[in-house]
């Protein structure tokens, strides 16, 4: 009954959860928290909520964007249709530390276990408006540590910031815009030339050049090599 009240009241208001752990918000309310998780991710870029905050409530142009590249491609279709998870619970790691060296379920478990991540941390989305939307951001974060794997980039400041210049141009999502081009500051001087000399200019045109990399339904291409996977999507032998 209390549930049921609680409907009401949502409806009366115009509004209700879309799925779980939606909460809607209006637009100023998006505006404000825009602002707040971008300073906050600014001043800690490790700060994962906040820079997960920051890309759902600037995605709105970005994501519709995405989510048609995923219509209108065979592989991304069916990965809509059939809303594959990345998880530990759907992985089967022992499997995937059977493969070969140099396949992607090899590397993609060898980067996990290297940089002591799991897909786990990733936070389900909260503050996208549409259901199918709230689904491509929670892809585009599950298959993030795969941009690691196939672009050969660890999970220090450099390696972030490489990956958010590749995602930049590949997915248009403001926040990682932002991360790409605030995340070097914190970087030294050394870093920096290495970073603006070879790895942003191989990012850009390998972001350019590659199809989207949410097309890709990675569940089915575990056992297929690194080099392939890259040579097929289009991105370049990294530098």
């Amino acid at each position: 009954e209390e549930e049921k009240k609680v409907e009401e009241e949502e409806e009366e208001e115009g509004w209700h959860q879309l799925y779980p752990g939606h909460i809607p918000t209006s637009p100023l309310q998006k505006v404000l928290l825009a602002a707040g998780s971008a300073v906050m991710a600014l001043y800690d870029p490790y700060r994962h909520d906040m820079v997960a905050v920051l890309g759902e409530t600037t995605g709105c142009l970005a994501l519709p964007n995405l989510r048609d590249k995923m219509k209108h491609h065979p592989e991304g279709y069916r990965i809509l249709q059939e809303r594959p998870r990345i998880r530990l619970s759907t992985l089967d790691m022992s499997r995937l530390r059977g493969l070969p060296d140099g396949s992607l379920g090899r590397e993609y478990v060898r980067f996990l276990e290297d940089n002591k991540v799991s897909p786990d941390t990733r936070m389900p989305p909260k503050f996208v408006d549409d259901e199918e939307l709230a689904y491509v951001i929670q892809r585009y974060r599950e298959v993030h540590d795969l941009m690691h794997t196939l672009l050969g980039m660890p999970t220090n400041m450099l390696g972030e910031v490489v990956v958010k210049w590749f995602e930049a141009v590949q997915t248009g999502l403001p926040m990682c815009v932002l991360g790409a081009a605030l995340g070097p500051v914190r970087l030294s001087a050394r870093k920096l030339q290495v970073l603006a000399t070879e790895l942003v200019p191989w990012a850009i045109r390998s972001g350019l050049n590659a199809s989207c990399v949410l097309n890709v339904y990675y569940e089915e291409r575990w056992e297929q090599p690194v080099e392939s996977l890259r040579e097929e999507l289009g991105i370049f032998p990294p530098p």
